[in-house]
């Protein structure tokens, strides 16, 4: 990954319609991300139900949000964000993997 000093150069070259544009980008590439994560969650969804597991993990949801913190942190960006953009994830996990039982 390019470190910050080289995005923002790159970004401070380009014209609105073209930042415009890598915004449109990285917007599909985030759907595209949850939509990974979703079928992930699925597949581990089945698992708890083969194995007899209940649906809320509260220990692995609270690794998920240290681990979303920590990455956060990392990419300067306010973890409290990125913590609710992850509470929101696990959440409508947990409501599918409810409606699939």
């Amino acid at each position: 990954m390019a470190d910050d000093n080289t995005d923002r150069r790159r970004t401070d070259e380009m014209s609105l319609d073209e930042l415009r544009e890598e915004i449109r980008t990285i917007d599909r590439d985030i759907v595209e991300l949850i939509a990974q994560r979703t079928y992930v969650a699925e597949a581990i969804a089945d698992v708890k139900e083969e194995q007899g597991l209940p649906t809320t993990d509260e220990e692995q949801e609270q690794a998920v949000m240290e681990r979303a913190g920590d990455n956060a942190e990392q990419f300067d960006v306010d973890s409290n964000l990125v913590k609710a953009v992850f509470r929101l994830l696990i959440e409508l996990n947990k409501v599918e993997q409810r409606e699939s039982r």
